[in-house]
């Protein structure tokens, strides 16, 4: 894993290389910040330029006996602990490294519900329990094998049990020489004050729409347009932005009912509405709320599009196309009515009212506020 190869948090890169490079490494690092920003992958990459002999340019060379043994995950110095489910016959993270070496190899971006479906966890709780303290401790006692530092990695730190914790406090606090900690962490509040307390802390801070773009556009080959359209509802987080991927074929059916919202609301044409208020309340709560969300993002994409501004606009083809004629119709008298409107109906649909009756009366106030 080269720095390269993890999008934007150019700050936090620099950081690790000057600590890296100046042999001034934190004995113990937490590496924390929103979900889907590769945290791990970044952590992963400094562990490996740790570790490079041949380091060039601010980069693991990638070639070296280290770096080869990074990329297949067999490196002697290198160690990972992670949340497991609690199963007598496979008590510590070793245990479960098969998966996780999967895991790894398929999610650039890490992702916790992924590990869920990895694991097959059902409604179980993955845990780092005390069972791996002893593991750790174990590991981080015998001398380096081949390189100067032996590190761990240790991903989620909060969820960790609080007698793994205490059991592993001393080592935090009084490491050996050679040994390095990295704990990354998608919520630094829940990492308990005694281990969060010894650790120096890298915030990784969320990634702007444009970069979540382009690793859409490189990692799924979609175009510059929907990609844009994509990441920006994700705010930052590749993980919604591959959600809403693979949401793609729902997102098309909301397109088309929005359309058909606005073209039926402009005609006044009530016998469709009640139709089109009937069709929606079939998706179901959770689904009419995603529809609701979507109409949202439309209605405020459409007032900014009046602005002649493209660089403001996240709209794909099919959005724009239809924008172009619509957008006029979204204007400073209308849309804060209509969002309004959109969050007065997903708020009942929410408190169990009736869907039909929220739905229709949401299409007539939509006739009222589109000529205004």
């Amino acid at each position: 894993m080269k720095f390269s190869d993890i999008i934007g948090n150019d700050a936090a890169k620099q950081y690790i290389r000057h600590v890296v490079d100046t042999d001034s490494i934190p004995h113990a690092l937490l590496i924390h910040g929103v979900p889907g920003t590769g945290k791990l992958s970044l952590a992963r990459a400094m562990a490996q330029y740790i570790h490079c002999t041949n380091r060039q340019g601010g980069e693991p060379c990638g070639v070296c006996p280290h770096c080869k043994q990074h990329q297949s995950f067999n490196h002697a110095d290198l160690f990972f602990s992670f949340p497991i489910l609690k199963d007598s016959s496979r008590p510590t993270c070793d245990d479960f490294i098969t998966e996780w070496r999967t895991f790894l190899l398929n999610n650039p971006v890490e992702s916790y519900q992924r590990w869920l479906e990895a694991l097959d966890a059902g409604n179980s709780q993955p845990a780092i329990f005390v069972t791996e303290s002893a593991a750790i401790l174990r590991k981080m006692s015998y001398a380096s094998y081949s390189s100067k530092y032996k590190v761990l990695i240790m991903w989620l730190p909060e969820k960790m049990r609080d007698d793994c914790a205490n059991k592993l406090l001393k080592l935090l606090e009084e490491p050996f020489p050679d040994s390095l900690f990295i704990l990354v962490s998608d919520n630094a509040k829940d990492v308990l004050p005694t281990i969060f307390s010894r650790c120096q802390r890298l915030e990784v801070k969320k990634l702007s729409t444009p970069q979540v773009a382009a690793y859409l556009q490189e990692r799924y080959s979609m175009s510059e347009q929907d990609a844009l359209a994509v990441a920006a509802p994700a705010d930052g987080n590749i993980l919604l932005a591959e959600e809403n991927i693979a949401l793609d074929g729902e997102n098309k059916e909301f397109f088309q009912y929005f359309t058909s919202l606005m073209r039926q609301a402009w005609a006044r044409d009530l016998k469709s509405l009640k139709k089109w208020s009937e069709e929606v309340h079939a998706f179901k709560r959770e689904k009419t709320r995603r529809f609701l969300q979507y109409a949202a993002r439309m209605v405020r994409e459409n007032f900014i599009f009046n602005l002649h501004v493209p660089q403001l606009n996240y709209l794909n083809h099919s959005e724009e196309q239809f924008s172009t004629r619509f957008a006029p119709f979204i204007n400073a008298a209308n849309v804060e009515r209509m969002i309004a409107e959109i969050e007065r109906a997903e708020a009942d649909i929410l408190g169990n009212g009736n869907g039909k009756i929220v739905l229709f009366d949401f299409a007539i106030k939509i006739t009222i506020l589109i000529k205004r």
